[in-house]
């Protein structure tokens, strides 16, 4: 009795301290508050540096209970289109464990942080588009990535003078991280989608025809991950930018697939048995009001009120298919693929 209870203690320690450093190293995700932060650097250099082993040095100032703080993070430009494309690269962002450990960043070594894209009105607007996908993933699989909106106070070096921009972000939590969450690991091999887990790559497809991408292949792993967990692959999508739900300005179309606009909707999903169509179905509408709330709670942060009812509307038009049986099966069940 006396060793079981010697046990029974060692192991609530040991579940303990689990949990503490889970809190820990989730403080940066669990504080929905957009975090103010501070950062300088040249978007020329940061383009230049192609090498995806070759990062700049800066510091990244934060404000934390009321003080601000600075840690030093090593960045690098990634996504082949939009370095071509964008005066703001998105960004890759590594801390080591010395500049992490004690802070609200601590547990993360690696980040992604998503930038506007463009020099346009709406370039903070589109920030946030596509921080609502995120956000609208969450409440669809317990498969995602984890978020954080930061306002940023970007100074740029011109020679001997500075540019100043007032900036929306958000940090996308490393995918090891999702992996290590769920006691998987990241799958990085070439799967072909019906060997996928089958309820989780309709639900996949499901938000991705919400958001009217096209642009993702979860068999090459182009804009998402995969997750191998209990002995299942499990599909984990990321970058929504190039979808009818943002519609941004520099949106390209595939029109192999005979849409005309990035706003018209292609399911992109396979073929599998009706049930799981069903559940997924039912899933969404079971979800509506609160999807639509969650989103409607964003509108005061828009700058342009046109920005936001498009994207409103589009989620409604998202539920009009859903909601008619004749649409459900023309639009998603007839367009699922069988290669």
């Amino acid at each position: 009795m006396k060793n079981q209870v010697i046990i029974t203690f060692i192991l609530l320690i040991s579940f303990a301290g689990i949990a503490q450093k889970d809190i820990k190293s989730d403080a940066l995700f669990l504080d929905q508050t957009p975090l103010e932060i501070k950062l300088s650097y040249s978007n020329k250099e940061m383009n230049r540096n192609t090498n995806d082993s070759t990062f700049i040095d800066t510091n990244l100032e934060y404000l934390h209970n009321d003080k601000w703080a600075s840690i030093e993070v090593n960045l690098r430009a990634r996504g082949n289109f939009r370095r071509n494309q964008c005066y703001f690269p998105p960004v890759k962002m590594k801390i080591k464990k010395k500049q992490y450990t004690g802070t609200i960043f601590d547990g993360n070594k690696t980040m992604k942080l998503v930038l506007p894209c463009k020099l346009e009105s709406e370039k903070n607007d589109n920030i946030l588009q596509e921080f609502l996908a995120y956000k609208i993933y969450e409440h669809i699989s317990p498969y995602h990535f984890k978020t954080r909106r930061v306002n940023i106070d970007f100074t740029e070096p011109k020679g001997k003078k500075f540019k100043k921009f007032e900036l929306k972000g958000f940090l996308i939590e490393d995918d090891k991280r999702v992996a290590q969450r769920h006691e998987g690991k990241v799958f990085e091999r070439f799967v072909h989608p019906m060997a996928m887990q089958h309820l989780t790559s309709v639900q996949n497809a499901f938000f991705q025809f919400l958001l009217g991408n096209t642009d993702f292949s979860v068999a090459y792993q182009h804009n998402g991950k995969l997750l191998y967990v209990e002995s299942q692959i499990i599909p984990l999508p990321y970058d929504f930018d190039m979808t009818g739900w943002v519609n941004p300005s520099y949106a390209t179309v595939n029109t192999t697939l005979g849409i005309n606009s990035v706003q018209d909707r292609k399911y992109r999903g396979f073929k599998r048995k009706q049930q799981f169509f069903d559940e997924v179905r039912q899933q969404f509408l079971s979800k509506k009001t609160k999807l639509l709330s969650m989103v409607a709670s964003y509108e005061s942060e828009f700058t342009d009120p046109d920005e936001f009812k498009n994207m409103f509307d589009f989620l409604e038009s998202f539920y009009e298919v859903l909601e008619d049986d004749a649409k459900f099966q023309k639009s998603i069940v007839d367009e699922s693929r069988t290669k």
